[in-house]
């Protein structure tokens, strides 16, 4: 809790808050400090010209003002109690806790009247008062209130005042009958404080007594004290109790002031129910920041155990150094000076980056522990209204932190390595030219696995270098499998650091790794990244490779020709392995022509019906019957014909290395090829009289399952 105490001082007096109030801004100020800094304006900026500029204005609107202040310490103002206005300039002076502060500048009149409740317990306050923040430099007019308007924070009393009991002289043990001695435990259940040796014996770990939960003297005490709920009044209406919260103003209000005040057209909900609420949107906030401080714990350890790791490599780099320069000659000695003279500059230059990072992030993470420690106070306390009062400033502050622990926060700005190796073998009449040269391989690039995708036969792969590697790197190489647990192969070498590789197998696992290399040799491997490419092909026709007669449609799904002789468009997508089933519709079919659907190799003729050369496997059909063709032979006659509406549907199972066709659901024909191997593209040819649309992406169809082709040529 120590982290904790500077949540709790004044930022004027730099004293532990007493009868603290808060201002518009949410930051906190003793009450009797706020009256020190206290500044009389002048006549012509009254309370009341004020408020008649910023007439309409929600008293507690100044998170919207805000965006109109300017931060600065002579105009900086905030419109809570009156509209903007231009703080006097005075003197800058600072609190013991450095904070600065704004103390009165010029004299101020005869008092008017008393602004406290209690007559001669302060100065009345003079006429045309401005108060300004002195953390965040804002000002403000207060008006005919004075003090008075500014709400009390008695949920910061209540945690200072349990802080201070808990700082107090130790407790004693209740059980010891002479001399107690000094409390270790206290029983929540006994509510009794027990020394070690009273504990073991009227307190043993056994029985019912082993479900009692023992805590330290100072939590129990805090326990004990916890002071109960107070009853809280509305600083408007002072009889009145407050019972509601305002959304929109985002404060408690009274009864009164939904039925006479400004708050009676905005939207209210239940005090009890917002407490509840904003004690959990805090809690869940404390959680993001807890797990940001458990990590920056970690990561200091991580630097001190660097400090260690810098302090031995550099004696070991020395030592390496000098036994170098010992074995030259004269002149070599002359030159060794120099050298290790730039070692132990490197050395130094290690030791203060990480050094002054140590520092930064200690006074950081004892700045969040005690936000934390104060929050988790603040939760504690029973007082709805007080807690709503300060819960919103408590949260921003919460989220704000954590963001300040974000990306690159929590890592080191410097390497433990001296990446630098001397090398002797340069002749003697060079030696006024020795320098260090670099000897090391690359390090394993690091796979960026939110870039890393698969989409449909395609892997894109994206590395890097390690964030905090100096060596230099001239170019990466990039292996894959062969997606059957083969071995490793180039397919890429070069300096890009994201390459998309096309053309794998379907539902295929790859096995993909990259490695960087420069003159000095080849780096290690980076880890081992596992792929799957999609189980079903979706693909759509080519217009790269397709026959420049061939117009494409609907996202390149809908081809048709302005040919009257037949012309070859292809898909986009490559087959080698599994099983694939993919169907085309006749869109239009005029003058019964022949359009030939199938498979076919990357350089398949384009300008003849598919299946006329031997880089084609195809079957033709018209109105009436259908063949089956390949290097232009025709077999297999079968009746049945298509027209317009019909589906041709193309199965290529590589597993048995064959071919089927169906039409309208119902396979065409026998089996039509066999023995096919190697890597096939689906293919369309077509003239002017058809259009077609290709569907892709299907299941394969009902009627078929693995397993043996029959003598007869069917699928079993």
């Amino acid at each position: 809790m120590d982290e904790m105490e500077e949540e709790l001082k004044c930022p004027v007096c730099g004293s532990f808050f007493r009868e603290p109030i808060i201002l518009p801004c949410s930051h906190n100020i003793c009450l009797a400090c706020a009256r020190n800094i206290l500044v009389q304006t002048p006549d012509a900026e009254s309370p009341q010209s004020s408020r008649a500029s910023g007439s309409g204005v929600s008293d507690y609107d100044y998170l919207d003002l805000d965006k109109m202040s300017l931060y600065s310490e002579a105009d900086s103002g905030y419109g809570s109690y009156g509209g903007f206005v231009s703080a006097p300039t005075t003197p800058c002076q600072k609190s013991p806790n450095g904070v600065r502060v704004f103390p009165p500048s010029v004299p101020q009149p005869p008092p008017q009247q008393h602004l406290l409740p209690q007559p001669g317990s302060l100065p009345p306050i003079p006429r045309n008062s401005c108060i300004t923040c002195p953390q965040c430099h804002r000002s403000l007019i207060l008006d005919d209130r004075g003090l008075r308007g500014f709400p009390k924070n008695r949920v910061l009393e209540g945690v200072v005042d349990r802080y201070q009991q808990s700082k107090a002289a130790a407790l004693k043990c209740q059980l010891c009958e002479k001399s107690p001695k000094e409390a270790t435990v206290m029983c929540e259940q006994c509510d009794v404080f027990y020394c070690d040796p009273c504990r073991l014996r009227c307190h043993p770990p056994r029985g019912p007594l082993a479900k009692h939960r023992l805590v330290p003297p100072a939590q129990g005490r805090i326990s004990r004290r916890a002071s109960p709920r107070k009853i809280s009044t509305c600083t408007e209406h002072e009889l009145e109790n407050l019972s509601m919260y305002c959304v929109q103003c985002k404060m408690p209000v009274c009864y009164q002031c939904l039925e006479e005040g400004k708050h009676g057209t905005h939207e209210v909900k239940a005090l009890g129910a917002m407490w509840k609420l904003h004690k959990g949107q805090l809690s869940q906030a404390l959680n993001g920041l807890s797990d940001r401080a458990t990590e920056a714990k970690e990561f200091l350890v991580q630097l001190r155990n660097m400090v260690q790791h810098i302090q031995e490599n550099g004696v070991e780099f020395e030592a390496c150094l000098v036994a170098q320069c010992d074995a030259l000659i004269d002149a070599l000695n002359r030159r060794k000076a120099q050298l290790l003279a730039r070692v132990n500059k490197e050395h130094e230059h290690k030791l203060k980056v990480v050094r002054d990072q140590i520092s930064h992030c200690t006074v950081k993470l004892r700045q969040t522990t005690g936000l934390m420690e104060y929050c988790l106070e603040v939760i504690k306390e029973n007082d709805p209204s007080g807690f709503l009062q300060i819960s919103d400033a408590l949260i921003r502050r919460v989220l704000m932190t954590e963001g300040q622990w974000g990306k690159g926060t929590l890592t080191p700005r410097m390497t433990s390595d001296f990446d630098l190796t001397l090398d002797s073998g340069p002749l003697l009449q060079t030696i006024h030219q020795l320098d260090f040269v670099q000897m090391k391989v690359p390090a394993a690039p690091i796979l960026q696995l939110e870039e890393c995708c698969t989409q449909n036969n395609s892997a894109t792969l994206s590395w890097k270098q390690p964030p905090l590697s100096t060596i230099a790197v001239d170019g990466y190489i990039l292996e894959l499998d062969d997606g059957n647990m083969g071995p490793f192969r180039e397919v890429y070498v070069g300096t890009e650091t994201i390459c998309t590789v096309d053309g794998l197998h379907f539902n295929s696992t790859y096995k993909s790794r990259v490695k960087a290399f420069n003159a000095s040799g080849v780096g290690q491997y980076s880890k081992t990244l596992i792929m799957q490419t999609s189980e079903i092909a979706w693909f759509t026709f080519d217009p790269a490779s397709a026959h420049p007669d061939i117009i494409l449609s609907n996202d390149n799904l809908t081809v048709s020709c302005n040919s009257y002789d037949d012309r070859v468009v292809m898909g986009n997508s490559a087959f080698s392995r599994g099983v694939h089933y993919w169907e085309m519709t006749i869109d239009r079919y005029d003058n019964h022509p022949d359009p030939a659907f199938g498979i076919a190799r990357a350089d398949v003729l384009k300008d003849v019906m598919l299946g006329k050369d031997d880089k084609a496997w195809a079957m033709y059909v018209d109105n009436n019957r259908s063949w089956f063709m390949h290097n232009n032979s025709h077999t297999n006659r079968t009746d049945g014909g298509i027209g317009k509406g019909a589906t041709i549907g193309v199965l290529l199972d590589f597993s048995r290395g064959i071919l089927i066709f169906l039409i309208n659901d119902e396979q065409q024909g026998p089996v039509a090829f066999e023995s096919l191997e190697g890597v096939y593209y689906p293919a369309l040819s077509l003239n002017r009289n058809v259009q077609v649309t290709l569907h892709t992406g299907l299941p394969i169809p009902d009627f078929y399952t693995p397993g043996e082709a029959d003598p007869n040529g069917s699928v079993c």
